[in-house]
């Protein structure tokens, strides 16, 4: 089996083995949590790669196309699309339009990088990890960084900001009251902070929908 260099991962992907089991494929949230945290880690994407930032109008942070240039993968790809066409939406508004496809279109690209087994018949109806080392390394990865408080790249502070945003975190992270969490988070620049800010409130409304 290829070695997968855990460094050169998609936030995206990462967070989807986060809330994933790393053996079974069974979904570790409630899937509407799921695909609001993809949705918000495919904007991440976009603004690591300095595609997208987050710009206050009008009293409500919006989405800010900053550079159309081709990003050479089909799933950021598409939300840049839509957002240089549509520029200056409501971050919320792109949130949930993106979490419609989010799940099955990170999936969809895990399976072409041979990260994850599409569903097939019979009993194995998940999208199932191909590897279950490689699938728990980003889970490890924070986990370890928050028991011994070393700083994390940018990628992987967002990353910890989303599994706080969504909820995954009381299930995937050993001391999920951690100081070195909140540290974390908010020392991450203002569009990063306003990404987790509107995926935590994104995904209360949903918790509240479905009381």
């Amino acid at each position: 089996m290829a070695e997968v260099d855990h460094r050169d991962t998609r936030l995206a992907d990462d967070l989807y083995f986060v809330v994933h089991h790393d053996r079974t494929g069974r979904m570790r949230l409630h899937p509407r949590l799921i695909d609001l945290g993809l949705a918000a880690a495919i904007l991440g994407e976009l603004m690591l790669a300095g595609r997208i930032t987050v710009q206050e109008a009008s009293g409500q942070p919006r989405v800010v196309p900053v550079d159309p240039e081709a990003t050479g993968d089909a799933v950021t790809q598409r939300a840049l699309d839509h957002i240089v066409a549509e520029p200056f939406h409501p971050f919320r508004v792109w949130l949930e339009f993106l979490a419609k496809t989010a799940r099955r279109d990170v999936a969809d690209r895990m399976a072409a990088a041979g990260l994850l087994h599409p569903p097939g018949r019979g009993l194995r109806r998940r999208w199932v990890p191909v590897d279950p080392d490689v699938a728990v390394i980003p889970t490890g990865r924070l986990n370890l960084a928050i028991q011994y408080q070393e700083p994390m790249s940018t990628q992987e502070s967002v990353l910890l900001g989303l599994v706080v945003a969504t909820g995954a975190a009381k299930v995937v992270l050993w001391d999920p009251g951690s100081g070195h969490i909140r540290a974390t988070i908010a020392s991450l620049p203002p569009p990063y902070r306003e990404l987790i800010a509107q995926t935590t409130a994104a995904v209360g409304g949903a918790v509240l929908s479905r009381r």
